[in-house]
């Protein structure tokens, strides 16, 4: 699923449908929040306008040009707040604890809108000619007030419409974990299915209220926050999948129910982080600390120094900063006193320098020491375990059933694990910004807990090693583990770069492939979108499209021949389309464009291999559920076409709207492939049916013959 900033998957607003799409609980959609923020955009620009061409040359006489140009900046203006009025209205109708409040503000803008298009409207007449020339308005003050009224309240409507949004995330997230605790008191494998259903649903509309949300939020470190939260969903998603099959698997193992408890527990803290930070909750128990004596500070500041001798790692930079400045600050007493003399004033100011000096000669030093010691350890540690020696034989002993080799290779993994573990911790002492640190944080928690959950699984595959959902269950976390060596690794790179001054380097999706920088003379009318926003774009899909494989899944687990060839061709599709889910997400073994197009290829083969064996079955149906299949065969057939038409197209320049595109197919005929297993398993079990009704009647027949 996903958590990436988001449409989601089919199965919101029907098949194929973006989440969002369809009416929410609130009557509009997640995208409000945009919407407004736009037209907010358009207004405060030409508003600032209007206030620089009303104040230029204040006294002197206006060209034709000039109050022409105010004119249509006036309509501008008033078609903007026109806009604006519309979505506001909108808002107000599907949200009525709140419909008196935005009207109000709606008809403040709508008054201000008109008035200022009335009073830079040339034509009008009340303003007076001079001279044959038009001059410039008697009544400035009168656009200046409904300025300021315009922006008071667009301001007020933004503020409502935000409540609007926080009030859409904390009711989805209230239905996510409503239905996850539906989850965790299942039984039956047919529940689950309908269940997990609904719940990828609700997630995937979590996961594009917040991915939203996060693009909208200012603050880095708030943003940082949402992003680790989400990531932590958009991954427990997957292994809750896997980790609840196993137990309906495997009821009476311990350690399988141990793994799925785990992938709940940190999903509702996830879901709790998400609503804090998006209500701008603080955690209890901050307090001020009370202000300290002179003495007493240099004490502490003192011990704190010299506690450095024995741990680099005892304080940070910014904390002895603070404990200085601390000092620092109570010497103004002595400084700002009447009664000091002028020699000792000067004595204590030039002291006060001379100990800022020493410290960021220090802190200079120090963190040089703290950066390496701490970088080093992690580029060795990544480079000894890249090719995952440990966690491979931990998943051999799974499926040897192996419970000797398994206790020597979790010592082993829990060692390795520990080591990631308190690395994340001194690489977040030189993080070097407040997002870095944060990510540090989500690694150290994510290295912490994966790690138990994956010797969890294990243990449960060694109890049962010819389980397959086991297998699947520590294959999925065990993907995690990589997926969060590999993020350590870019985390390494992001904070060398801070280090050494290169901030503005990203190195998210790296496997994506970089577009062409356009001629820099050529213009286009329309701005075209980011990369950054084509990127989310692709994650988003690539969000549906794993979601969308969890689906598929499944519908193969409920079919007792697993070698049936539609079986097969299908879980074929549903393993190709994960390992482009993890491309979108930077992940997984395909690393460039013509791995991608590969694979896109195969995932083509495969869906018409799919079709042609769902048009053998259709020979032995009657009519009618014939017609029905063949309906849904001839809807796959087509897009397995477009898809190898669009691998072979070369688009110049667009590399990423090439994927955009290749994705958005490839989800397409996930969904169909859903659709078109869940009916041939149901034509089948009908066939049968009817096939050993008929075979009864025989035998009856038979023994009626006899008789």
């Amino acid at each position: 699923m996903a958590m990436a900033a988001s449409p989601g998957p089919a199965g919101v607003g029907g098949a194929g449908a973006m989440p969002g799409s369809g009416p929410s609980s609130f009557g509009f959609d997640s995208g409000l929040e945009i919407k407004t923020r736009s037209v907010e955009q358009t207004l405060l620009p030409l508003v600032s306008q209007i206030t620089t061409l009303i104040n230029h040359k204040d006294n002197t006489k206006k060209s034709d040009k000039t109050l022409q140009a105010i004119q249509r900046v006036g309509q501008a203006v008033n078609l903007a707040v026109g806009r604006f009025v519309k979505v506001g209205e909108a808002i107000a109708n599907e949200n009525w604890d709140l419909k008196e409040e935005i009207t109000i503000a709606c008809i403040e803008a709508k008054q201000a809108g008109e008035t200022i298009a009335a009073l830079t409207d040339v034509s009008a007449p009340n303003h007076p000619e001079s001279g044959g020339q038009i001059t410039i308005f008697t009544d400035k003050t009168g656009v200046i007030k409904a300025a300021r009224l315009l922006l008071s309240s667009v301001t007020k409507v933004l503020l409502l419409a935000d409540r609007v949004v926080i009030k859409q995330i904390i009711t989805s997230r209230n239905k996510v974990l409503a239905t996850m605790e539906r989850l965790e008191k299942v039984n039956s494998f047919q529940e689950f299915v309908q269940i997990f259903s609904q719940f990828g649903n609700e997630m995937v509309e979590f996961a594009h209220l917040t991915g939203d949300r996060q693009n909208d939020l200012k603050d880095e470190k708030k943003k940082a926050k949402m992003a680790a939260a989400r990531a932590v969903l958009e991954k427990c998603t997957m292994m809750l999948l896997t980790a609840s099959k196993t137990c309906l698997r495997h009821p009476n193992c311990e350690s399988a129910h141990k793994n799925k408890e785990g992938v709940f527990d940190r999903m509702k803290v996830a879901l709790d982080k998400v609503i804090e930070i998006v209500t701008d909750c603080k955690p209890n128990g901050e307090t001020a600390g009370a202000a300290t004596s002179i003495f007493t500070g240099i004490k502490e500041f003192k011990m704190n120094i010299e506690a450095l001798r024995e741990n680099l790692y005892f304080q940070s930079k910014e904390n002895l900063s603070a404990t200085l400045e601390a000092v620092l600050e109570r010497t103004e007493d002595f400084t700002d006193s009447a009664y000091t003399s002028h020699e000792h004033r000067e004595r204590i100011l030039d002291l006060s320098a001379h100990a800022r000096a020493e410290l960021q000669q220090l802190a200079s030093v120090w963190l040089q020491a703290l950066h390496s010691t701490a970088t080093q350890l992690a580029a060795d540690l990544l480079k000894y375990h890249a090719d995952h020696v440990v966690l491979k034989a931990l998943k051999l002993t799974g499926v040897e059933g192996n419970l000797e080799g398994l206790a020597e290779c979790a010592c082993k993994f829990s060692e390795q694990k520990e080591q990631l573990v308190e690395t994340c911790r001194l690489l977040r002492h030189v993080s070097g910004t407040e997002p870095l640190e944060i990510t540090c944080i989500h690694a150290e928690e994510t290295f912490q807990v994966t790690g138990q959950q994956i010797i969890s699984a294990a243990e449960t595959l060694t109890l049962h090693p010819s389980s397959k959902i086991a297998k699947e269950n520590l294959d999925v976390f065990c993907e995690a583990w990589e997926s969060q060596i590999s993020d350590m690794s870019t985390l390494l790179r992001e904070i060398n770069d801070v280090f050494e001054g290169r901030r503005g380097e990203k190195y998210g999706y790296l496997s994506l492939p970089k577009p062409m920088k356009n001629n820099a003379n050529l213009k286009s009318l329309k701005p075209e979108k980011s990369d950054s926003e084509e990127k989310a774009k692709i994650a988003k899909l690539g969000l549906k499209l794993g979601l969308l494989t969890s689906d598929a899944n499944c519908e193969i687990e409920k079919w007792e021949n697993q070698e049936n060839e539609i079986v097969r061709y299908g879980r074929n599709m549903s393993r190709t389309a994960y390992s482009l889910y993890l491309f979108t997400r930077g992940e997984g073994p395909l690393k460039t464009s013509q791995d991608l197009i590969h694979q896109l290829e195969v995932f083509a083969e495969e869906g018409l291999k799919v079709a042609s064996s769902a048009q053998a079955f259709s020979k032995q149906l009657k009519d009618d559920d014939k017609l029905m299949l063949l309906l849904e065969i001839n809807k796959l057939i087509p897009l397995c076409h477009q898809l190898q038409t669009i691998t072979k197209t070369p688009v110049q320049n667009q590399g990423l709207l090439k994927v955009d595109k290749c994705i958005t197919k490839t989800r397409s005929m996930m969904a169909i492939l859903v659709q078109l297993l869940s009916l041939c398993f149901k034509l089948l079990k009908k066939l049968q049916m009817e096939n050993n009704r008929w075979v009864s009647v025989m035998n009856k027949d038979s023994v009626d013959g006899k008789t």
